[in-house]
């Protein structure tokens, strides 16, 4: 009956917490937030990342818990594209083994899930009709393509409220200078417009903030 006591108001926290709206600097309440899917066991960061026994194979995160896709992608292509499309990057993939739909949601700690991403989030395998990532964003690119800035002047202020970090597009956008998912979306929801529904958008997307960011137009 004690425990059962101490127990009682921790989870009510948990409760309240879980249906607050999310704000920019905290993943509470976030698309992130999994406190309240039957496969989480009540915790937000099990599905990704765990103090022990981690797969240390994965170098682009740390203390990474879920499966890894295998997927290969259908990658974006354009007559007037001049950048060099690969496939996405390791931080990218990290994002799409949930959001492929080729692993599921509930893959981590080494057992295999059965919960799917849902079909909104799901962006599959082909990637020819989403914004291409897994290309180097440099000074030469922008100076080839006419109507991009250069990242390596061009200065961007991403995050909202309190929580915002300004610096050129190379040093707040860009892995290892390349266009990655995380460009844009910031999964911890640290530096976003905060609130729900925006994708966990880095900049606002109203007035096309989002895409002026980095597009010369």
């Amino acid at each position: 009956m004690k425990l059962q006591r101490t127990l009682a108001p921790a989870l009510m926290l948990g409760a309240l917490l879980a249906s607050l709206p999310a704000t920019a600097g905290t993943i509470t309440g976030s698309a992130h937030d999994f406190t309240s899917s039957s496969w989480s066991g009540g915790r937000i960061c099990v599905a990704c990342h765990t103090p022990h026994k981690s797969d240390t194979s994965v170098a682009d995160a740390p203390l990474w818990n879920h499966a890894s896709t295998t997927a290969s992608y259908t990658l974006y292509s354009s007559p007037t594209l001049k950048a060099t499309i690969t496939q996405p990057g390791g931080s990218s993939k990290l994002c799409l083994s949930c959001h492929d739909g080729t692993v599921a949601v509930n893959s981590f700690g080494g057992v295999t899930g059965t919960t799917m991403i849902s079909t909104a989030s799901n962006l599959g395998t082909n990637l020819k009709s989403s914004h291409p990532i897994g290309f180097t964003y440099d000074t030469t690119l922008s100076s080839q393509n006419g109507s991009l800035h250069d990242p390596a002047t061009k200065v961007v202020t991403i995050g909202s409220g309190t929580q915002t970090k300004t610096g050129t597009i190379g040093s707040v956008l860009l892995y290892g200078g390349k266009l990655e998912c995380g460009s844009c979306h910031d999964v911890h929801n640290t530096f976003t417009v905060g609130g729900s529904g925006t994708g966990l958008v880095k900049v606002d997307p109203s007035g096309s903030k989002i895409c002026l960011s980095c597009h010369d137009k």
